[in-house]
């Protein structure tokens, strides 16, 4: 019996060490995320990528995406997925849901956050979508020179005020889009009744004739390093911004004020090309890159957002800068409080309609000129 007991162990051993072997010398499977170059790509690496391919022994490899659709459609319509999941803009993500490009997501299949809250209750309103969830928040804001400008401004209407607040308005040129929010929301219309407003021609017009009223002061801006640059050669004295624009001031040493005061927010998505095989391996990575430790590792690198409430207090200073980062974030407590969150399946339905209107405005016509 004691020989045989040794022989056992002996081949039990033998056994596991083969396995051992096997396990170690497998081919991990293969999962490509499709997302964006740059330090969004590079911190998305850092936070989510090495540390789900370590954690789940699969080869992730990043493809580079530079955004729309036309790649997309034809590796689903060829069943050709060189991709298994995909980083999108919100607007992309809406066209290529309607367009059944993407997998059905299932808000209740999400992990609970680290403090024990439903997903559907931890992530940002809009995150969920029938073919989406969301990865990060980035908006529009309003940055202002503090040394020349007298007081504190605090509120979106500020922007508007010449009287206390006089000087050029920097504002983006390309779309009425975000323009035409941040005009209502400044004449008093309530966040809740902005696009029902916006669905009438009588709503784009008191956008518009809000716009009118700082026509003359106003300076057009088009690359997102634009507001930085005019803030600083004095250009401008307020100006419409993209969030990051605050972090890249602070790295600078450039000291800029913030109003966040109705910040319009939009956020980036994760999505699954319609028909991968690759499904169940994908919707793995999304549990993990959208839990509350990934989001807010992401968020330690770049200024975005995560889109869990609960990432936010995981947040601290970047790597490499040594800078806080919280202050630069639309979903702290404090600057989400204040959000508006721009709806983009609105502007996918009506952007054609409103696109003619704002171009004759941009020109020069003002709000009463136009039919």
């Amino acid at each position: 019996m004691k020989w045989r007991n040794i022989a056992l162990v002996a081949g039990g051993l033998l056994i596991a060490g083969a396995g051992a072997v096997w396990w170690l010398s497998r081919t991990a499977p293969v999962l490509t995320v499709a997302t964006w170059a740059g330090p969004y790509g590079r911190a998305q690496a850092s936070a989510m990528f090495t540390p789900y391919s370590s954690q789940a022994w699969v080869d992730v490899r990043i493809a580079q995406y530079d955004g729309g659709l036309e790649e997309l459609r034809g590796q689903v319509g060829a069943h050709r997925y060189d991709w298994n999941v995909i980083d999108l803009e919100l607007p992309d993500a809406i066209a290529a849901c309607k367009e059944g490009l993407l997998e059905p997501i299932d808000a209740a299949s999400f992990p609970k956050s680290d403090d024990g809250v439903a997903a559907e209750n931890d992530f940002v309103p809009g995150a969920f979508g029938p073919c989406w969830v969301g990865s990060v928040v980035y908006s529009q804001m309003i940055g202002f020179a503090p040394d020349r400008v007298k007081g504190t401004p605090k509120v979106i209407a500020d922007f508007f005020d010449l009287r206390r607040y006089p000087g050029p308005r920097g504002l983006r040129r390309s779309s009425a889009k975000l323009n035409l929010e941040l005009a209502l929301l400044a004449s008093g219309v309530k966040p809740k009744d902005i696009y029902s407003t916006l669905s009438t021609h009588d709503g784009v017009m008191r956008a518009l004739a809000k716009l009118d009223t700082i026509r003359p002061f106003i300076v057009w801006w088009s690359k997102s390093s634009d507001p930085l640059k005019m803030l600083a050669d004095e250009k401008v004295v307020f100006t419409t911004m993209p969030n990051s624009t605050l972090f890249d001031a602070a790295t600078g040493k450039q000291k800029i004020g913030a109003i966040w005061d109705n910040q319009l927010y939009e956020m980036d998505v994760f999505a699954i090309p319609r028909g991968d095989p690759k499904r169940p391996m994908a919707m793995e990575f999304l549990h993990f890159a959208t839990s509350t430790k990934a989001l807010a590792n992401v968020a330690q690198w770049v200024p975005y957002g995560p889109v869990r409430k609960s990432s936010i207090a995981l947040v601290d200073k970047n790597p490499e800068l040594g800078i806080a980062m919280q202050p630069f974030l639309p979903t702290t407590p404090d600057h989400l409080r204040q959000a508006f969150r721009v709806d983009d399946s609105w502007w996918a339905a009506h952007g054609s309609e409103i696109a003619p209107l704002w171009r004759v405005w941009v020109e020069g016509a003002s709000a009463s000129d136009l039919p």
